[in-house]
């Protein structure tokens, strides 16, 4: 018997879900304890250098955590630059606008860690533990992580393509994209919390101030703040702080925005006015340590995609370039 087309959609989440994970069992928060035992105050170091030249680095280094493992599992491939026969996954249309405070942050890290450790810790491993500390770094939740991936050997702008979250998204094109990655919706409420912190180029969501009409969810105080920052022409492109209460701060403040109709990306509101994200939304709002909980549950699951082991990959010298 034919399967239905809804049957058929099924089973291939499911087979992306199960591939996701694939790997994950090689990993332990102890991989790296005869190899480079100082590795993880090694990178806290770093990462708190990093922070305070720039408070930019805390939501690059996240986001670039996030499109890494959206993309071909958290292998580092984001991180590889593109060559002239290769055009690699940072290039792509949906990573132009990854900000190279996050690079800057790992290649950081890495010098570092080569130094005390050469040839032993993979760049994948480097950014999971610096996303990690960006968040705690910042107020969030300080949580063990999972060790043990290799870097990829491949890295690929067209691979990228219908992998990552859209701002114009709806609730049920995210949630088939966290499914395909074994996530829950939950699980997307919660790391869409990553918006706590960071910033975003106004053409992510001048269509919401400018369209016709304008987006009747958006808090007409927050609209009359972002249309003074951003030009309805759009040249220049400047960014707005998704969060303008608490930036430097990683917290609950996300829900609470949300609430008051001050989600920053139309992709963000929706959690609030679907009813289906609107519960977790509120009780994560209510409560910094359901939040948090719930946060750290998310980001481990996240941090166990497609990630590669055997030959699969390798550890690289230079997170950028291929060994």
């Amino acid at each position: 018997m034919a399967w239905s087309s809804s049957s058929s959609c099924m089973a291939v989440l499911l087979a992306l879900a199960i591939s996701a994970q694939l790997g994950a069992s090689d990993l332990s928060p102890n991989y790296y304890s005869s190899t480079c035992p100082n590795l993880e105050s090694i990178v806290r170091g770093v990462v708190a250098q990093q922070r305070d030249a720039t408070i930019r680095t805390i939501g690059s280094t996240i986001r670039l955590f996030f499109h890494d493992c959206f993309v071909e599992g958290c292998d580092g491939s984001v991180l590889i630059s593109s060559t002239a026969g290769n055009t690699a996954e940072r290039d792509a249309d949906d990573n132009k606008s990854l900000a190279p405070e996050g690079f800057d942050t790992v290649r950081a890290v890495k010098t570092a860690v080569e130094a005390a450790c050469p040839g032993q810790v993979s760049c994948a491993d480097i950014l999971t533990i610096a996303t990690r500390d960006a968040i705690a770094l910042s107020g969030g939740p300080f949580y063990p992580v999972e060790l043990g991936r290799l870097d990829g050997l491949s890295s690929s702008a067209s691979s990228v393509t219908g992998h990552l979250p859209h701002p114009t998204h709806t609730i049920n094109q995210l949630t088939a994209i966290f499914r395909a990655q074994g996530l829950t919706r939950s699980h997307m409420v919660a790391l869409s919390a990553a918006h706590t912190v960071g910033e975003a180029h106004c053409d992510k969501f001048s269509d919401r101030l400018y369209g016709n009409p304008a987006d009747a969810t958006l808090n007409p105080q927050y609209a009359a703040f972002l249309r003074s920052q951003c030009p309805s022409s759009g040249s220049p492109n400047p960014t707005v702080r998704m969060d303008q209460a608490s930036p430097a701060q990683f917290d609950n403040q996300y829900f609470r925005n949300l609430q008051d109709g001050g989600g920053l990306l139309a992709s963000d509101q929706l959690l609030y006015t679907d009813s289906r994200t609107r519960t977790n939304v509120d009780a994560w709002a209510a409560s910094s340590d359901a939040f948090s909980k719930a946060f750290v549950d998310a980001i481990t699951k996240l941090g166990r995609v497609g990630v590669k082991s055997g030959r699969q990959g390798n550890i690289r010298e230079r997170c950028d370039v291929f060994n």
